[in-house]
């Protein structure tokens, strides 16, 4: 699998990530080790979790397999730390937390390090500057090797890596940014991508299949059996793509698939794949014939007329103050 610099560092991972939200809960051990090895096989490295999936159970499942599966030393370790099971504080990014956190991910995982860490979102609740002391903390101690952040909006991405970036030697750089962005979610290029580009950030996009609407799997009125869109605890958050919008531009990623004897699936992740800014989507897969499925983009490029047209059908409505005023 094509290699790709985290942002502007000298940090090389897989171009597709594999992620590990269901692990622990939907996905079990078995499952798990079939899809790592699958990943590991096919030249994947980067593997993205975070301390709250499973409840812990998906760091502490890929620390087991990490310990006869897969070794260590050839998989970049992602995870992040800042979400907390409290209603009535979803994030917690106070500088002991962070750091406290990233310990007992630490222990589940069973490794010294991680090779990425990021703050899952941002806290208003907390001085950003505490924060991102936490990131620089964990990287002068050893504890991660890179940080980023997850889920800012662009003011907030912006001005964390400009922070970072005034005191250079001393403040560790933001390397990556992880983000919902797909065929059916361009909202990142509003501001957060514009502002990753600028500063040297990488793209993660997570649900680089529109929360896996774009496989076309969910076309007509029936929700399939065992689908995510079907399940007590990922319906709702599947509904809303499954609206007459997302309808056209799923039909339009059908028909390029069509044309090109691929799958929509294929069609949509090379897509976002592709896309200026991004190092590696994030895939979750249940199996490893999902997995399978999503790994076979690698041979795929979509010619320029397919992403135009994919462009065309998808452009989120974007004008003041995102373009020249004197044009509109």
């Amino acid at each position: 699998m094509e290699q790709r610099h985290l942002g502007r560092t000298g940090l090389r991972v897989s171009r597709i990530g594999l992620g590990t939200l269901t692990w622990g809960r939907d996905t079990d051990e078995h499952d798990a080790a079939d899809v790592l090895k699958t990943f590991w096989e096919a030249g994947g490295t980067l593997v993205d979790t975070a301390d709250v999936y499973g409840d812990g159970d998906a760091e502490y499942l890929l620390g087991r397999l990490m310990d006869g599966l897969v070794p260590r030393r050839d998989l970049i370790i992602s995870t992040k730390a800042g979400s907390v099971p409290d209603p009535d504080r979803r994030y917690d990014g106070s500088r002991g937390h962070l750091l406290a956190a990233l310990d007992a991910s630490l222990a589940r995982l069973g490794t010294d390090h991680v090779d990425l860490w990021q703050v899952h979102a941002y806290d208003a609740g907390t001085p950003l500057e505490e924060t991102l002391q936490a990131l620089d903390i964990a990287v002068t101690s050893g504890r991660a090797r890179y940080a980023g952040v997850a889920n800012f909006c662009g003011w907030q991405l912006a001005k964390a890596a400009t922070w970072q970036l005034a005191a250079p030697g001393t403040r560790t750089r933001l390397a990556a940014t992880q983000m919902e962005y797909s065929l059916l979610q361009r909202g990142v290029e509003r501001e957060v991508l514009p502002a990753a580009l600028d500063l040297g950030i990488g793209l993660l996009p997570s649900s680089p299949l529109g929360r896996g609407v774009l496989t076309g799997k969910y076309r007509g009125d029936a929700l399939p059996p065992g689908s995510r869109g079907a399940s007590d605890h990922f319906g709702l958050f599947v509904e809303p793509y499954l609206d007459d919008t997302a309808s056209r531009i799923v039909d339009a990623v059908s028909t390029a698939a069509d044309g090109l004897a691929v799958t929509p699936l294929q069609v949509a992740l090379a897509w976002v794949r592709d896309r200026p800014g991004v190092s590696a989507p994030i895939v979750g897969a249940r199996n490893a014939q999902q997995l399978t499925a999503a790994l076979s983009v690698e041979a795929l490029s979509l010619p320029d007329e397919i992403c135009r047209a994919l462009d065309d059908v998808s452009a989120p409505v974007h004008r003041y103050p995102d373009h020249d005023w004197s044009t509109l």
